[in-house]
């Protein structure tokens, strides 16, 4: 048998046949899936879109005009939107870790750990708006209901990021740590929290970006900040003062990902 030329290049690794027919198997499922509810969907509507009715025709005209009559007023709500999503995104750090310490099954027990990830889910499975709904309920119109709103999501949401980067740390550290007969609690201070700090903050940062964003639908339900005018502007027929909203939202969350991006860069 000749032997196999060294300098030849590696086939490429084929996966058993059970693993290629459970391929097919998901794959084949989501088209069926997604022929299945094409009607149900209401896809067919997509050639509505370029049917050039009037009110397409008028909201093109007037959104390609922006109106920017009010800009103080918009650039002042899009500064109460920022801030309502800082503050919402600092305290779901507050509750993410702790929750995430929690949350992790290499620091936490099992009967622990369990209910805690259970919590996280009910948290980021409840919409923004309904959350914002309840806390309108509660205190009233404005922007403390959109804060408790972004709160509740994003806590969820870091909860379960946090835990996932504090299961996927280096044990070493934390062995070091225990050697020293240091007690738990001093492990998660010396080893755990310094290998997750920059990744905990990346994480932060994202959300606040993504809170930012999501920030201005709770105007939808009086939750304040630049979605209740951009809305306002929406159910007023008033394109041209819509468009002028959203180029100061683009704006202010493109400058928002430069400044989260310039800060990764230095931690990471």
């Amino acid at each position: 048998m000749a032997a196999a030329d060294p300098g030849a290049p590696l086939a490429p690794p084929r996966k058993p046949l059970s693993a290629q027919a459970l391929d097919w198997v998901i794959w084949g499922g989501v088209a069926a899936i997604l022929l299945l509810s094409f009607r149900s969907a209401e896809v067919e509507k997509f050639g509505a879109l370029f049917a050039g009715s009037d009110n397409m025709q008028r909201f093109g005209a007037e959104f390609i005009r922006p109106n920017f009559g009010q800009i103080g007023d918009y650039v002042a709500k899009m500064w109460l939107t920022i801030q309502m999503a800082l503050w919402g995104t600092f305290l779901a750090i507050i509750v993410a870790i702790p929750m995430g310490l929690a949350g992790a099954k290499n620091v936490a027990p099992a009967w622990l750990q369990f209910p805690v990830r259970r919590v996280l889910d009910v948290l980021r499975a409840v919409p923004d708006l309904v959350v914002g709904s309840i806390f309108v309920a509660a205190v009233g119109l404005g922007p403390f209901a959109g804060v408790m709103a972004i709160a509740v999501n994003t806590g969820g949401v870091l909860g379960k990021l946090f835990a996932e980067a504090v299961e996927s740390i280096e044990r070493g550290p934390v062995e070091g740590v225990r050697a020293t007969g240091a007690t738990p609690l001093h492990e998660i201070v010396w080893a755990v929290i310094p290998q997750v700090a920059p990744l905990w903050t990346s994480y932060a940062l994202y959300r606040f970006e993504s809170s930012a964003r999501s920030a201005t639908v709770l105007g939808l339900i009086g939750a304040g900040g630049i979605g209740q005018a951009m809305f306002d502007s929406i159910n007023s027929y008033s394109f041209d003062q819509t468009s002028a909203i959203v180029i100061v939202i683009a704006v202010a969350v493109s400058g928002i990902d430069l400044l989260s991006q310039v800060i990764r860069g230095r931690l990471l």
